[in-house]
């Protein structure tokens, strides 16, 4: 999980039963900015730390935890105490989510894990800052994604329109000191993370003129113009870093990798 490091089990609770303004309030900049926030990272994510703190006020609960293969197949599943089955299954999931590569890239290209990750914008971000981690700063990320269902949510095409009217600084200014979240802000503001690094662009054949202006970064339409693209953003060695699935497997440099503090 983007966000809270790997997704389940404590999750179920918040935000799976909590109230709106629990949910919102975790979604706030205060949280979201924080560099611990990120993918495959539980030890000191300070969203992990409060769903576990939101766990010990209800007094603790049990928890079905499931991890999923590919093809959609069940390949692990456990019951128990919330915070040690969780913690059972990502150090299960782990060796098959991430990866360690030994140098960053000029240039990536990732997706977003297809059908049925891939039918919105909204969902295509998580592959965006998947991807990032391995890319030089001021490189080329190119995500590609089908896009079938459009932008996402109401909300979430309200949070792009400010992100367009007020640019990436704009944006994070304005949300930073919100002590709640507004509904699906909270992807346009992890999108500037991949923006602050590089430059992201899209391939997509599902978004109208519109809707391509509301991403944000460039989109691409044209598969042979995609691969020009890739082509003349290559360094010298001419090595690129290729993510088919998306945000399902993450890579992370050998010299920076996640942090495994976790409790099992």
């Amino acid at each position: 999980h983007f966000m809270a490091g790997y997704s389940g089990g404590r999750k179920v609770i918040t935000p799976g039963v909590a109230h709106a303004e629990t949910i919102t309030r975790l979604h706030t900049a205060a949280y979201m900015e924080d560099p611990m926030a990120s993918n495959c990272v539980l030890a000191g994510n300070p969203l992990h730390l409060e769903q576990l703190e939101i766990l010990a006020l209800l007094g603790g609960a049990l928890a079905l935890n499931t991890v999923i293969d590919e093809n959609r197949r069940l390949s692990f599943v456990n019951f128990g105490e919330i915070e040690a089955s969780h913690a059972k299954a990502v150090e299960f999931v782990r060796p098959y989510a991430e990866t360690l590569v030994e140098r960053p890239f000029s240039t990536v290209l990732t997706s977003a894990a297809g059908y049925p990750l891939d039918k919105t914008y909204y969902q295509t971000v998580k592959g965006m800052v998947g991807g990032m981690e391995i890319l030089a700063p001021g490189g080329n990320l190119f995500v590609v994604s089908e896009i079938s269902e459009g932008m996402g949510s109401p909300e979430y095409v309200r949070a792009q329109e400010k992100l367009i009217s007020l640019g990436a600084e704009g944006f994070l200014a304005d949300i930073r000191l919100k002590k709640h979240a507004a509904i699906d802000e909270w992807q346009t503001e992890m999108q500037l993370k991949p923006m602050r690094k590089g430059n992201v662009h899209l391939f997509t054949k599902g978004l109208s003129r519109q809707q391509q202006k509301l991403t944000g970064v460039e989109v691409i339409v044209n598969g042979e113009e995609l691969i020009r693209r890739i082509a003349a953003s290559l360094d010298p060695d001419r090595r690129i870093a290729v993510i088919p699935e998306g945000p399902y497997i993450l890579p992370f440099l050998k010299s920076n990798p996640p942090i495994r503090q976790d409790k099992v």
